[in-house]
């Protein structure tokens, strides 16, 4: 198995699991304030993920796309994160 490949899905399943504690700690605690916070605190490892992921597969694909599709694909990327700062 290629290794990007695997640490593209080891850093996806992370997330997942990251993503289920917090929900089971939302309940466990009860409390909207505290569900809140947790939240907060999601919305760092959201876009760290997002980024670690996108750039080992960037770096799966540098022999494999041309420089044009490269920059397509970084720009696109730039654009998500453009997009979500204005929310």
């Amino acid at each position: 198995m290629d290794k990007i490949l695997l640490g593209m899905a080891t850093l996806r399943f992370l997330s997942a699991t990251i993503e289920f504690s917090a929900a089971m700690l939302m309940l466990y605690f009860g409390r909207v304030e505290t569900a809140f916070k947790i939240n907060a605190t999601l919305a760092l490892v959201g876009p760290t993920i997002l980024l670690a992921v996108t750039g080992l597969g960037l770096i799966g694909l540098a022999g494999k796309l041309s420089p044009v599709g490269m920059l397509c694909v970084v720009a696109g990327v730039g654009l998500v994160f453009v997009g979500l700062k204005n929310i």
